[in-house]
């Protein structure tokens, strides 16, 4: 076989292993021991290339961001167990019950918080939809509407810091994790802006669809106001101090989310809802899902490794070299596969194999890698959202009541998910929504002092010119 076909050969073995239904992280580890074995016995790279396997799993686990991951999924789970979503979301209806889509208004930022919080679609998906869906259908809610907003929030889990789907895209674009954060702060708040703006303007203009919930047994406004505070109080502070502190250089992503674990423990205590066996739960979940993210990640190095020595990044940017030429062409290429993969594999196999293959061309381009990591989560959230196969809108169909029909899960995710299509087109018209410019140097009193006192440089003299000689 010729050397140029052994790269495309082997990333198409892995797509058929994968689509017969293999195990992921197994499937990536042997296709590159297969043809890292027939790459040495064919005389195309030598055995000591392999070798450089441990010294790649040496790096994964000396990763600063990586560390990060178990905290913030401990954290999440720990806030899970402990009922913090809940008393949350019924504090907020309380407090918005006389207006029509109080409890969608309530979803919406519980929603946001507990995808903070949990970092996986999937997770505030399921936990939204027990908790918040059965309330709404119950106060005569539409369903469409109710189970829209539902998916949109959860799907949040995507961008919002301190998201778990930064920090592994963080990883693998090669980019400082801070800056990550700090770039998808603002365009997650926008997103969440206009969720809230289309579920008020829809239940204005139709109250019909999700009524005001007016009971004589609910307390006060004033009464109201204390409980939304308290109760919403405690994660919202939680995650802007984990957050403040990220920003601001006081702690590490990884003592960030470490932090956060403890002030999770104590406010399980404080509310004695930390039971012996929620901790054994939250602890056990946690092992399970930072042991698969590992071993993914170990096969997919495994597999890049191999891929690059056959000179599978030239086959790549030959394939994207087809294209019209520029950064935006390169885009709407990336965020249409990008947006398709989404339907059959999960973030962190996107994320693993299919990122790292890309994001050395967009860096030759010329793209700004922060804001291009912040537009590949808009469109994996878009992705995920996205009838009829969507992972969001299976989960809410694996938790919503028979009486909600799949058709309106469908039909409700659409204008939301018009909305993310938006705030994808809004970052790439103004990409410093999403960018961190450097900082600009600046000069101390002194400095400048000094500078102004200094006498002014004169330019050399050019040296004479050499005497010719016979």
């Amino acid at each position: 076989m010729s050397p140029e076909l052994i790269a495309p050969v082997m990333f198409g073995t892995l797509v058929v292993v994968l689509l017969a239904g293999f195990p992921v992280a197994f499937s990536l580890a042997a296709v590159a021991a297969v043809f890292g074995m027939a790459g040495v016995l064919s005389g195309q790279f030598t055995a000591p290339f392999l070798m450089n396997m441990p010294l790649r799993v040496q790096g994964v686990f000396n990763s600063d961001n990586f560390l990060a991951i178990p905290m913030f999924v401990l954290m999440g789970l720990i806030l899970e167990r402990t009922g913090i979503a809940e008393d949350t979301l019924v504090a907020l209806g309380r407090l918005f019950r006389k207006q029509p889509g109080g409890l969608l208004v309530a979803t919406l930022i519980v929603g946001s918080m507990l995808s903070a919080i949990t970092g996986f679609v999937s997770a505030s998906v399921i936990a939204m939809g027990l908790i918040a869906l059965p309330t709404m259908l119950k106060a005569g809610y539409d369903p469409k509407l109710a189970t829209g907003s539902i998916a949109a929030a959860g799907t949040l889990a995507q961008m919002l810091p301190p998201s778990l789907v930064l920090i592994v895209l963080a990883e693998q674009v090669e980019v400082p994790l801070v800056e990550i954060f700090h770039a998808a702060l603002l365009p997650s708040a926008m997103l969440v802006g206009l969720y809230l703006v289309y579920v008020v303007v829809a239940t204005r203009w139709r109250p019909g669809l999700a009524p005001p919930l007016i009971d004589a047994t609910t307390s006060s406004f004033s009464n109201a106001w204390k409980e939304a505070a308290v109760a919403a109080g405690f994660p919202l502070m939680l995650i802007l101090a984990i957050l403040a502190s990220i920003f601001f250089g006081v702690a590490t992503p990884t003592e960030g989310g470490a932090v956060g674990v403890c002030a999770a423990l104590l406010i399980g205590l404080a509310k004695r809802r930390l039971s012996r066996q929620r901790l054994t739960e939250a602890l056990t979940n946690a092992g399970v899902l930072c042991s698969s993210v590992i071993f993914l990640l170990l096969g997919a190095s495994f597999f890049m490794l191999v891929f690059r020595g056959f000179n599978g990044q030239a086959w790549i940017e030959q394939l994207f070299g087809h294209l019209p030429q520029g950064q935006l062409p390169f885009l709407l290429f990336v965020c249409i596969g990008i947006f398709l993969l989404g339907f059959f594999l999960d973030f962190f196999e996107i994320a693993f194999i299919v990122v790292p293959l890309i994001a050395p061309v967009a860096r030759k381009l010329g793209i700004d890698m922060v804001w291009f990591t912040v537009i590949v989560a808009v469109v994996l959230q878009t992705s995920f959202m996205h009838p009829p196969f969507g992972i969001a809108l299976y989960n809410l169909r694996s938790v919503a009541p028979p009486e909600v029909r799949t058709s309106d899960i469908y039909l409700g995710a659409i204008p939301f998910l018009i909305l993310q299509m938006v705030m994808v087109g809004i970052l790439v018209a103004f990409p410093g929504i999403a960018s961190t410019p450097p900082p600009a140097a600046t000069l101390t009193d002194k400095q400048v002092e000094d500078a102004l006192k200094a006498p002014p440089e004169v330019a050399p003299e050019p040296p004479p010119d050499p005497i010719p000689t016979k």
